[in-house]
Parts: C-alpha cells; sequence; structure tokens
C-alpha cells in the first residue's frame, strides 16, 4: 500500500538528520530492512512488539513487517508559492504523499544558522503554512471561477460544489487550513477530498528539540502546542542528534541502555514511524504460522473482503468467509489450535471491518 508522509521543513531545522536517522530504522527493529526507492524516498518497517510475539510464538522460515514510505521533500523558503527558491518542486512533492510530518526547529545552537537568523518555531511553522495556503488559495479561487456561472444557471451541482470552495475560501483567506473545515453531506465531503488541497492533508508537528529537552520538551515546545490548537493535527517530540548518536550504536541492548540513561522508554524514531503509520490512518492485520509471520498494511474501516484483496485479487473476487482471531486471545490462549478448541475463532462475512491486530485466514473460491 503505496502511501506516503513527507518530511517538511525550512532549512537548518534537522529535517534531513531525521531522515538519516528513519533510514537506519533497522537498527531500531532487530534485523528488518531498510531499502531506498529514490535518492529521496525510504521504506520503513513499522516497529509493532505483536509482530515480535508472534514470532517468537510461531518460529516462521520468513517474517514481513508493516512499512511506511517516508519521504525527505526540499526544504522551503518564503515565496515558495510564487515559484522562490524550490518552491514548485517543494509544492508539487507535497501534493504527492498522503500526509505531512513538519519538523520545526525547537532548540538552540549558535553553530547551526537559522535561515531568518534567531529561533522561533511558530513563525516557521506559519511561513509554510501561509506558502500552503497561498497555493490552495490559488486552487480554490480557479475552481470558484468555474462553477460560479453553473451555480448561478441552477446546476445543483455547481452550487455544492461552490458552497464548498466558499467555505475553504473563507478559511484559506483567515490563515486557516482546508483541513478544519468540516462538511455535513457525503457528496460535500467527496468533492473536498478531491480538490487535493496541500492544507488538507493530515499533519504531525514534531519538535526537534536538544537532549535536555527530549523528554518533557522546552518552552519552544509549549509555544507550538499552543499554536496547532484547534488544527486536528498532532505533535511529537524528538531530538534529532540524539537519534543519530542512538542509531550508530551497534546493539540492540546498548541502545536500550543508553535510552534509559536520557529517561526514554523507546527512541524517537519509533515513535515517529509509528505516529506515521497512524497519520495516513493506517492499521495492521497479521497472518500467522510456520511458514510465515506477516503484517499486513490496512487502511482503517475496511472491510474484510478489501483486505483479503491485499493479500492477492483472487482472495477479494472469490471471498467467501474470514476466520478471525483476536491478537489477545491467540497470545494468552497459546496459539491457532488452543484458540479453535475454546471457541473463540470468529468466522465473518463481507460485511465484517478489520480491526487492528486481527489474525486473519480468507477463505474463497475463484
Amino acid at each position: 500500500m503505496a502511501l506516503q508522509c513527507g518530511i517538511v521543513g525550512l532549512p537548518n531545522v534537522g529535517k534531513s538528520t531525521l531522515f538519516n536517522c528513519l533510514s537506519n530504522a533497522k537498527a531500531q527493529s532487530a534485523n528488518f530492512p531498510f531499502c531506498t526507492i529514490e535518492p529521496n524516498v525510504g521504506v520503513i518497517t513499522v516497529p509493532d512488539d505483536r509482530l515480535t510475539k508472534l514470532v517468537e510464538m510461531c518460529n516462521p522460515r520468513s517474517i514481513v513487517p508493516a512499512t511506511v514510505e517516508i519521504v525527505d521533500i526540499a526544504g522551503l523558503v518564503k515565496g515558495a508559492s510564487k515559484g522562490e527558491g524550490l518552491g514548485n518542486k517543494f509544492l508539487a512533492n507535497i501534493r504527492e504523499t498522503d500526509a505531512i510530518i513538519h519538523v520545526l526547529r525547537c532548540f538552540d545552537d549558535d553553530n547551526i544558522t537559522h535561515v531568518d537568523g534567531s529561533i522561533d518555531p511558530v513563525r516557521d511553522k506559519e511561513i509554510i503554512d501561509y506558502e500552503l495556503q497561498l497555493k490552495d488559495l490559488e486552487t480554490v479561487e480557479a475552481r470558484l471561477a468555474k462553477t460560479y456561472k453553473q451555480a448561478q444557471a441552477g446546476d445543483k451541482a455547481a452550487k455544492m460544489q461552490h458552497g464548498v470552495l466558499t467555505a475553504i475560501q473563507e478559511a484559506l483567506s483567515q490563515g486557516k487550513p482546508a483541513r478544519s473545515v468540516s462538511f455535513d453531506s457525503v457528496d460535500e465531503q467527496k468533492f473536498a477530498r478531491e480538490l487535493f488541497l496541500l492544507t488538507s492533508k493530515p499533519v504531525l508537528y514534531v519538535c526537534n528539540v536538544d537532549d535536555a529537552s527530549a523528554v518533557n520538551g522546552n518552552k519552544y515546545v509549549d509555544a507550538v502546542r499552543e499554536a496547532i490548537k484547534g488544527e486536528g493535527a498532532e505533535l511529537l517530540i524528538v531530538a534529532a542528534a540524539t537519534e543519530s548518536d542512538i542509531a550508530e550504536l551497534d546493539t540492540y541492548e546498548e541502545r536500550q541502555e543508553f535510552l534509559a540513561e536520557i529517561g526514554l522508554e523507546e527512541s524517537g524514531v519509533s515513535r515517529l514511524i509509528r505516529a506515521a503509520y497512524s497519520l495516513l490512518d493506517l492499521q495492521t492485520f497479521f497472518t500467522a504460522g510456520a511458514d510465515e509471520v506477516r503484517a499486513w498494511t490496512f487502511r482503517r474501516g475496511s472491510k474484510a473482503p478489501k483486505c483479503a484483496g491485499i493479500i492477492h485479487t483472487d482472495f477479494e473476487k472469490g471471498f467467501i468467509r474470514a476466520e478471525v482471531i483476536k491478537y489477545d486471545d491467540y497470545v494468552n490462549l497459546g496459539g491457532e489450535s488452543a484458540v479453535r478448541d475454546a471457541g473463540k475463532m470468529a468466522v465473518e462475512g463481507k460485511d465484517y471491518i478489520v480491526c487492528d491486530g486481527d489474525i486473519m485466514h480468507f477463505r474463497f473460491n475463484v
């Protein structure tokens, strides 16, 4: 499932350092690999203790973890919406992603020059917000001009579209993202999605802090947290420099000792990968056996046939039923046979909405 999170930010905020840490994610999750599709795109494994436990129980010949794609997008400067710097490339790359990881510099360091000469993550956030909003406003106003005459002539669909566009235009003009506007009807929601606006994408703000602030944050993080209230966005604190040090350690034990010394239970990279997975509205179901234990990625709310089709299109076409074991039952009872004996395996039909952590068997006939 090729859904992507794009890492964005001003120059010198730690964006590339963070991406490089993510590229070494194999150091955080046993022997699961990292690979490069292009110079700035990484397919990164999603840390999941459930997969580890299933591997311990099944001792399979093959292990396949869930993955998420992270894209390192070129740094943005003021005027990007008008083509300044790498503005056109930057905005085009964001448009191709499904969610945004916005890195903000929340640390002082005289040796690392800030593009605007001082540390102010809220200002930095607003610079990128402004450029994205300007581009979206340009898109919305162009569409408004097209729908106006049709709406005036009584076209019902055009009236609906004009209403959606007007509501988004008003929000953008007030400095608010398109995702801050909600719509009641399915048709309105569908039309809004199909505009593919930059500010409609879900956002995770990553506050890049110094070592001392990795656990509790600092005044800069507090300012960002206040600034994003009402945005419907999440915030994560990561010390990219510390993550670089962790990535250089050779063993899992050394990494855990390092984390314990600085008061963290797990690395920021692991938390960020899981947050990116969630940001894309992704969940995981498993198949487990002696041949293979595999984590399969699906969109939250997907029904059983759709998930079957992720394994193979024939599974969806000829779907008969799904045999479902809850992860906790599988672990607590000691495996599939014990679950069957206890009558805990559910048989579900086409309308079953797959849950995160389900262990699945699909029955099909083509």
